[in-house]
């Protein structure tokens, strides 16, 4: 089991049943509120069943929830994991969207569901299939964007929690040898968050690349 996995065994919580509510179709204009997903799976008799997974970013309590054939079946607390036919639908967020939203069965074989066309994730899941080599370079500038501030960030949450009153008992106070220039620190924040979203929507995450969207996780 590598470390990820051993991460969201060891945080996810305990499954809730389902309202029986309908699911509500996706709209254009909450790709940013909304994230929605399908699972098509098979029963052993072979009976055809689709699975939906709805997140709602500006919910009081991350969660989210499970929908079998349009019918609200499930729900959880984030990261989730929903027992499904054959195998578990993992769910887990970051500050700035997913990080994972996988099927994986018996065998320990995982695979991304599909999302709603609509969706921000289908919209960029489109771009990715349309063209190929647009969608590589946004990828690589995403992650280009994070290296390259990401040691600023962590001199930064350094320096705010060594003057924390409770931190001052263990270590002195702590200020970050590089400062950004007051021009550049709203440009430096607005692209962290296009690059964090960007890699949320294509559900890539890393350690070490996103580590500033699971600092308080």
């Amino acid at each position: 089991m590598g470390s990820g996995e051993w991460w969201f065994g060891r945080k996810k919580h305990e499954v809730q049943p389902g309202d029986g509510r309908p699911l509500k179709p996706f709209r254009v204009w909450q790709g940013l509120a909304r994230s929605l997903f399908y699972a098509p799976l098979e029963t052993p008799e072979g009976k055809q069943r689709l699975y939906a997974v709805e997140v709602n970013y500006f919910e009081w309590e991350d969660g989210a929830d499970l929908y079998l054939n349009g019918v609200h079946h499930a729900r959880s607390k984030l990261p989730a994991a929903f027992p499904v036919e054959g195998g578990t639908i993992e769910v887990a967020a970051t500050t700035y969207g997913l990080k994972r939203m996988h099927y994986v069965d018996d065998k320990g074989t995982a695979r991304v569901l599909k999302p709603d066309p609509a969706s921000a994730e289908g919209m960029r899941a489109r771009l990715a299939a349309r063209a190929p080599l647009v969608s590589k370079l946004i990828a690589v500038l995403a992650v280009t964007i994070l290296l390259m501030l990401l040691p600023f960030s962590v001199l930064q949450l350094a320096e705010i929690l060594t003057h924390t009153e409770w931190v001052q008992q263990f270590v002195d106070p702590f200020t970050s040898p590089i400062q950004l220039p007051n021009w550049a620190t709203t440009p430096a924040m607005v692209l962290t968050i296009l690059a964090a979203m960007e890699r949320a929507l294509t559900l890539r995450n890393h350690w070490l690349i996103d580590m500033e969207t699971g600092w308080f996780d």
